[in-house]
């Protein structure tokens, strides 16, 4: 369905957030014969229901609990993202054939794929979008950033045309896109999210629907990723229709991250030190988002065009050096896999990694031997944290480079007496923040005030 077709509609939403305050707007002004009749919340936060208001003066306010039986008199449910497709309340509404979408999709619907990048990925779809967004720029294209990074979709319907429109896209946002952008991008593919998609396999199917989906022209895969690479070969070939373009990085063929910088079909282009960002990782971020511009016919001047590339903030960002220690917050590494990146990104430096947050049975193996190898301290916090610490004994890090906190305060006291000169302090969680913090960015915040303070 498009935006464009909802006049006249009743019209129910679900949950909070930028995506549905911008609907509610969008809607009242360019389809004043429409109205949200219905609003459903887990727990109604009063600011979003004054917002609400705002717009539709007649909404109903319910519950979860009585979300079924009032939004099944609507004929149209946009949910906000964080409101799971699978939840019984909402299968109960398809059953009884209620459309139900996200403003997301309606936008897309609307545009069309023409000049849309989508990028996806358990980690790194943050960056790679801003540097698609800026590198674009560099190349002369007039560029919109939105989705997860930048505005609301459908706040796009209020800006001048651009010549390219980079979205970037949770699994929350896929799980029941009808259409999708001309070129989809994924970064990779860890254990995330699981209570929401119910198991791992559903969040990679979930995730990869984005490459099927009509419209997609090109999809731009991580050659690094096994559960990328395996994509259009062999068993699971018939995951992707047969049209499809598909484009690697990360592999010598393509654009590739090196020791020396970034190459292209061997060739150096970037020099190591002319990176915007440190970490092998985020060079595979820059190889990916030089890919998805390539098959669009855009070739910025490299490196110039790298000049004024900033990091986002919770990401490998340096928030205070004092005594000769750096103190790096990157909060919004959730995972274990993107914690492992994040040591990565300090070859030769001394580190003291805190870690731990909202338990969703993470595996700490491999991250426990790469800190037993690399020599660093951990400092673990709730709830994950002991957990961490217990791995990372087990793999032979020291009684004395291991503790627990009870708290990022008593962390950031106990990094602050065991880092020496030269140090990096990183924060670095492998967990969400959830069980403490109302979001990553709160997070990020406290430890940031921490450390300076």
């Amino acid at each position: 369905m498009r935006f464009s077709e909802l006049e006249g509609l009743r019209v129910g939403v679900w949950g909070a957030g930028r995506e549905i305050g911008s609907f509610a707007r969008q809607l009242a002004a360019r389809a004043p014969g429409a109205r949200i009749a219905v609003a459903a919340f887990d727990d109604p936060p009063r600011e979003e229901q004054a917002r609400l208001a705002l717009h539709s003066p007649d909404v109903q306010v319910v519950a979860a609990a009585g979300a079924a039986a009032a939004l099944s008199k609507c004929q149209l449910v946009v949910r906000s993202p964080g409101v799971s497709i699978h939840r019984p309340e909402l299968r109960e509404l398809s059953a009884a054939g209620v459309p139900v979408t996200t403003a997301t999709s309606l936008w897309l619907a609307e545009h069309g794929p023409e000049g849309v990048v989508g990028v996806s990925g358990t980690k790194g779809k943050s960056t790679t979008a801003a540097l698609i967004a800026h590198l674009a720029r560099a190349a002369g294209a007039s560029v919109a950033l939105a989705g997860n990074i930048g505005s609301p979709a459908l706040d796009l319907l209020d800006a001048e045309p651009a010549r390219l429109i980079v979205l970037e896209l949770s699994s929350y946002q896929i799980a029941d896109m009808q259409s999708g952008p001309e070129v989809a991008l994924v970064t990779n593919l860890f254990k995330e999210h699981t209570n929401w998609h119910g198991s791992e396999d559903r969040y990679r199917a979930e995730k990869l629907r984005l490459l099927a989906l009509p419209g997609v022209r090109v999809a731009v895969l991580n050659a690094r990723d096994p559960v990328l690479a395996a994509l259009g070969a062999g068993a699971a070939q018939e995951r992707l229709p047969a049209e499809l373009q598909l484009l690697r990085y990360g592999s010598p063929e393509g654009w590739d991250a090196q020791a020396d910088g970034v190459r292209h079909a061997g060739r150096p282009v970037v020099g190591a030190a002319e990176l915007p960002l440190p970490g092998e990782h985020n060079a595979l971020n820059l190889c990916g988002a030089l890919t998805a511009l390539e098959a669009l016919g855009l070739h910025p001047p490299l490196p110039r065009a790298l000049s004024g590339f900033r990091g986002l903030a919770h990401r490998l960002q340096t928030v205070a050096e004092r005594d000769g220690v750096v103190w790096v917050n990157d909060s919004i590494s959730t995972t274990p896999e993107s914690t492992l990146a994040a040591l990565a990104s300090f070859p030769g430096r001394e580190l003291v990694l805190i870690a731990g947050g909202q338990d969703r049975g993470q595996d700490y193996a491999q991250l426990a031997a790469a800190l037993a190898r690399s020599g660093a301290s951990v400092i673990g916090v709730p709830s994950t944290g002991e957990r961490l610490v217990a791995a990372a004994r087990a793999a032979g890090v020291p009684a004395e480079r291991a503790s627990e906190a009870g708290d990022l305060e008593e962390a950031t006291a106990i990094a602050r007496s065991q880092a020496r000169s030269g140090a990096v302090v990183l924060l670095s969680p492998a967990a969400p923040s959830f069980d403490h913090y109302r979001d990553y960015e709160e997070r990020g915040e406290r430890f940031s005030a921490l450390a300076r303070g």
